[in-house]
């Protein structure tokens, strides 16, 4: 597997003619992919080319094929992150890790594993807020905590100070007034980002979550109420965590190596 490093030196000697062009291609090639049987073609160079490393989502995968992604992505890189994995096959990864040699990480709100073998998270300095409205919305803010410090930025987070009683939120926002960015995760009416939005100087992420029921339930009012948010508010997907996470980190580090 090329590392950053690696790359530019192989790119170095393509340049300096000691070594042939489509050899140095095929070298390239072969090292962004890594095919698992008949199942899943790995994009192991995600982390180096984008800044955000690969999460195997576990929703919908054959067991059998799961952990023959995991095996890999964690021989070849050292690191895997599982999402929305059932708690049940999660034990039976843990178990096989701890013959391995092979640390675990199980959130059992937020339904993530991380596996790591001789590796760890270096610190980039950013730092990121996650709040939520409910304790419900627990389990995508949990996602979106862990994505973000796997990108190496450290987390505060603010749970159950919705609106409906609002006067909780105001010494969340002053504890996170040195926060790059915010996270916030509301179901039912999903008011709390718009109002976060329009009462900090940092970019807000919000997150509509499947909670409510009846009319517009599960996530759907939320989700419209954040696209018409009047404040300046970026939205994601229902029950999106991780890609709420990702996008929070990589502003904190951009913010950092500014």
């Amino acid at each position: 597997m090329q590392t950053v490093h690696s790359l530019k030196r192989l790119l170095q000697a393509a340049y300096d003619h000691e070594l042939d062009p489509d050899e140095a291609l095929a070298h390239i090639a072969n090292d962004l992919v890594l095919p698992v049987e008949s199942c899943a073609c790995l994009d192991i160079s995600r982390k180096s080319r984008c800044g955000i490393p690969e999460v195997v989502l576990a929703e919908g995968k054959h067991p059998s094929h799961l952990r023959s992604i995991i095996e890999s992505y964690v021989t070849s890189m050292g690191r895997c992150i599982i999402s929305r994995l059932d708690p049940a096959l999660a034990m039976t990864f843990i178990e096989w890790a701890r013959t391995e040699d092979i640390s675990a990480y199980w959130s059992d709100e937020g339904r993530v594993l991380v596996l790591a073998k001789g590796t760890h998270v270096e610190k980039t300095g950013g730092l990121i807020g996650i709040i939520t409205a409910g304790t419900s919305d627990i389990r995508v803010a949990e996602e979106a905590r862990i994505i973000a410090e796997e990108m190496g930025c450290d987390v505060k987070t603010a749970y159950d100070v919705g609106i409906a009683g609002i006067h909780r939120l105001f010494p969340v926002i002053s504890q996170m007034e040195a926060c790059h960015a915010l996270v916030v995760a509301a179901g039912r009416e999903g008011t709390l980002p718009s109002v976060v939005a329009g009462l900090v100087d940092r970019p807000v992420i919000g997150v509509p979550v499947s909670t409510g029921y009846g009319y517009m339930g599960e996530g759907q009012a939320a989700l419209a109420s954040m696209l018409q948010s009047c404040s300046v508010l970026t939205v994601v997907n229902i029950d999106a965590g991780f890609v709420a996470g990702a996008s929070a980190a990589m502003i904190a580090n951009m913010v950092v190596h500014a």
